[in-house]
């Protein structure tokens, strides 16, 4: 692990000159250390944590994923545990009855052997989110998670969150908000490592470290 992701900064530092400043910035950074302070989440909690956290802020995301597991006893629940608590005890913890019907159908897919772990690991990104966002509510976005939380897919790009858009804009002094379209082209130069090079950013959304573009 560790020297893949050490040539994954070579690349990225070889590839980005801004990028490079914000990856010297932060020695030793692990971008998977956030996922520590949360339960290990497969594919169906991964999916669970991304639906709750759909136009949240961390905060707020981390709230309610708190009340939800605490229903069941600190974890993230299996897909049939889910199913067995009454919707409206869902909604008690802070979901929205949109998010509580998605989170049900996600459920119902896996308890019934539609969707399983094991198999999605070996489809392609693009083949993942094809298959996923066949239910209402699950977007692009959240397919995008899953594939970084659970899988560690190291190529995943989140053009649609605006945490992230804010940290480009601030990390590379741009006088505007980007779009999806211009993150997706920024991104292009970090391939095949967008998924580091989106952690780095969003750290940037934390930290806000003195990183300027020339």
């Amino acid at each position: 692990m560790g020297t893949r992701r050490d040539r994954a900064r070579a690349d990225l530092r070889r590839a980005d000159p801004v990028l490079a400043r914000l990856i010297d910035a932060h020695p030793g950074f692990d971008p998977r250390a956030w996922l520590a302070g949360l339960p290990p989440m497969d594919a169906f909690g991964a999916l669970v944590f991304q639906v709750i956290g759909q136009q949240l802020s961390v905060r707020a995301t981390r709230s309610i994923l708190q009340r939800l597991v605490e229903i069941f006893d600190g974890a993230f629940p299996a897909p049939e545990a889910l199913l067995a608590v009454p919707p409206e005890e869902l909604v008690k913890v802070g979901l929205s009855r949109r998010k509580v019907a998605t989170l049900r159908e996600v459920a119902r897919r896996f308890a019934d052997g539609r969707w399983r772990d094991d198999e999605l690991r070996h489809l392609s990104d693009r083949e993942i989110e094809d298959r996923l966002t066949t239910v209402s509510g699950i977007g692009p976005w959240t397919v995008h998670g899953l594939l970084i939380i659970a899988f560690d897919r190291q190529d995943v790009m989140l053009p649609g969150d605006l945490a992230l858009r804010k940290a480009i804009q601030r990390v590379y002094a741009m006088d505007h908000l980007p779009s999806q379209k211009e993150v997706v082209a920024l991104a292009e130069r970090w391939r095949p490592w967008r998924s580091l090079a989106a952690a780095y950013l969003f750290q940037a959304a934390f930290d806000r470290p003195p990183t300027r573009a020339e």
